[in-house]
């Protein structure tokens, strides 16, 4: 039975938590684990034989995304993908009911439709699988997170039977631990669910004088909010909870916890996969190293490491826990630690950059010290210079600086 994939990969407006690292890249497409963030689920489409085509939708240029679709097709060439262009931000369920005619093009009977910004192991055949048990209309991917934290996320009652009887987008008060994962799985009925969904908030509009333009646009449909409560309702929705890894993406310093997940996954299903560095007295698993990069083979790296293309690794270095993205250059006997070093960025000899441990099931990148909270990762934006012999820590640097001092829990503008 046909299906496609639907990808909702935002906006050059949004994402302003991932700074400094969105000001070059879209959160999106940023690597870990040494390719796109938007790849790992790709990847995980890419396996499902019922699914030929995958629309990406958001709003930033065409040009973003065109490099990428055609990198991507060349690798899955069984594949049809497209990007579609939303004229302005139209919520997470907008773009995909202005586009409606564009999607139910040859007829497909069922929809994924995955948030891009979402560490998972996306468990889409079970998914499937789950769906055709319940014969459900739609199914929403859940995972349990603390109690303390479940506020921020979708929150999940469901009976017995996992069907949703209950669903509160961020509620003010402890609703329920299982939360929404932001990957989902619908019918046809998507599309009438949404209609109404948008009927109801033009009713809503005529009746009341709203004082948020987001509230007043009636271009703007949010999955969530709108949407899902709906399914919940009309009590056509069910959750598929899975005991997996998973992680949402927000913050620039996430993108460290979300590189070890995916690593440690690929080196725990083939540690002979490429780019995965065997295990020696220097390397401690898992790391992956680019083809193009240069390392030193007295370097000693990880665990939880990625090295980008044409990165430099001088003699006796150290990284760990970190991300090191392309031209970027480690000299001599440098340190890196819990940090993220963005393109072109050159840390010189002797030097020290590092964040604070962190345990990457806590599902945030800041800590509170002394009374004071601060970022767990340190992140050097693109092009940033460290001299030798500086020490780095638990600090964020924008882009094209130069840093001689030592520095310590400040953001260099």
């Amino acid at each position: 039975m046909s299906t496609k994939a639907l990808i909702l990969v935002g906006g050059g407006t949004r994402g302003t938590r991932f700074r400094p690292i969105s000001l070059d890249t879209p959160k999106v497409l940023f690597p870990v684990a040494g390719k796109p963030m938007l790849s790992h689920a790709i990847d995980a489409v890419a396996t499902l034989p019922s699914v030929k085509e995958i629309i990406l939708f958001g709003f930033y240029e065409e040009y973003v995304f065109r490099d990428f679709i055609h990198d991507t097709v060349r690798q899955y060439p069984h594949l049809s993908i497209k990007y579609l262009r939303e004229y302005k931000a139209m919520g997470t369920a907008g773009g995909l009911y202005h586009f409606r005619d564009e999607i139910l093009k040859g007829s497909p009977q069922h929809f994924y439709v995955i948030h891009a910004d979402v560490c998972s192991s996306f468990p889409l055949k079970e998914l499937a699988t789950f769906f055709e048990e319940k014969k459900a209309k739609a199914v929403i991917l859940g995972t349990r997170v603390p109690a303390k934290i479940a506020n921020n996320f979708g929150a999940i009652v469901a009976d017995e039977d996992q069907k949703v009887v209950h669903y509160v987008e961020k509620p003010e008060s402890h609703i329920s631990t299982l939360i929404n994962a932001g990957v989902y799985l619908f019918d046809k009925s998507f599309f009438q669910v949404m209609k109404e969904a948008r009927q109801k908030k033009v009713q809503d509009a005529n009746d009341h004088v709203y004082f948020s333009e987001d509230q007043n646009d009636q271009d703007i449909l949010r999955l969530e909010q709108d949407v899902l409560v709906k399914f919940a309702e009309r009590e056509e929705l069910y959750v598929y909870e899975t005991k997996d890894f998973w992680r949402q993406v927000k913050e620039a310093g996430s993108a460290v916890a979300v590189n070890s997940l995916y690593l440690q996954q690929l080196f725990q299903s083939n540690p002979k996969a490429p780019g995965l560095a065997a295990p020696s007295a220097n390397i401690v698993p898992p790391v992956f190293i680019d083809p193009l990069a240069e390392v030193d083979v007295s370097a000693k790296l990880g665990p939880d490491v990625s090295i980008g293309p044409h990165a430099k690794i001088g003699k006796g270095a150290r990284i760990k826990d970190s991300i090191i993205l392309e031209h970027a250059q480690v000299k001599d006997n440098g340190v890196v630690l819990h940090s993220i070093l963005c393109s072109g960025t050159k840390v010189g000899q002797w030097s020290r950059v590092e964040g604070s441990p962190n345990n990457h099931n806590t599902y945030t990148a800041t800590t509170e010290k002394d009374g004071v909270r601060m970022q767990t990762v340190s992140i050097l934006a693109t092009n940033v210079s460290v001299a030798d012999e500086v020490h780095v820590q638990n600090t964020i640097v924008l882009p094209h600086k130069e840093i001689k001092n030592d520095v310590k829990n400040e953001v260099i503008m």
